[in-house]
């Protein structure tokens, strides 16, 4: 399982992009040897290259994002948990995510996303809880789900 539930959770500040990867790859159960492998990857995914040996106190929320997202999703989890994740960052990385995501999707990952973002949920989803303070109101069709909320 992997997930995305704080932006930057696992990282530490004083350490450079690149010592976080290894750390925050260790802490979402890779080997260094799947890290090492990946390394590259998870790297060129990021888009930050040149400030990969940067401490990440120094990166912007942006790149922040980008690296912890590019970490998580090189750990081909079984499970990976969103949280608004998405929402952050340009909308051309929002794209490679998604595209991402769909990847991960098509080999049979399963994804639980938690957003208020309605419209990206019915493309990305192929089921919808919907809860209210905490009760299930309705579990199925994501533009079902979709119609309930907007009528609420």
């Amino acid at each position: 399982m992997a997930g995305l539930i704080e932006v930057g959770a696992g990282f530490h500040p004083d350490l450079s992009g690149r010592e976080n990867v290894y750390l925050n790859g260790a802490i979402l159960g890779m080997s260094r040897e799947q890290i090492e492998a990946k390394f590259d990857e998870i790297v060129a995914f990021s888009e930050i290259e040149e400030f990969i040996d940067t401490d990440v106190k120094y990166y912007s929320s942006g790149m922040f994002l980008r690296l912890a997202f590019a970490v998580a999703v090189h750990t081909d989890p079984d499970i990976f948990l969103v949280d608004e994740i998405l929402s952050v960052g340009d909308e051309p990385f929002q794209r490679k995510c998604l595209a991402r995501i769909r990847e991960l999707q098509e080999a049979g990952r399963t994804m639980v996303v938690v957003s208020h973002e309605l419209d990206m949920l019915t493309e990305l989803c192929s089921r919808i809880v919907v809860l209210s303070k905490g009760v299930v109101v309705f579990d199925g069709d994501p533009v079902e789900a979709v119609r309930v909320l907007r009528e609420s």
